[in-house]
């Protein structure tokens, strides 16, 4: 079987992970150039969780926005 050609260049990524580089040392420890609350702020508003499908089919908004637009009507 023959092994895979390296690719050239870097990968298309997204504008907000723009010089996101990530690294495995050699003690199996996870090293970062961003902050880790930076990639979970950003994963929870790009990413759906397939583990919570009662939120998509509810309003995607903030309970805090649902409220407001309820107080507004009501």
């Amino acid at each position: 079987m023959p092994k895979k050609k390296p690719l050239k260049g870097d990968p298309e990524v997204n504008e907000a992970l723009k010089g996101f580089d990530i690294r495995i040392d050699e003690f199996g420890e996870i090293t970062s150039n961003f902050e880790i609350d930076r990639i979970n702020k950003f994963l929870n508003e790009n990413v759906p969780d397939k583990k919570l499908p009662e939120k998509q089919g509810k309003d995607a908004k903030h309970p805090e926005t649902n409220e407001e637009e309820e107080e507004d009507q009501g």
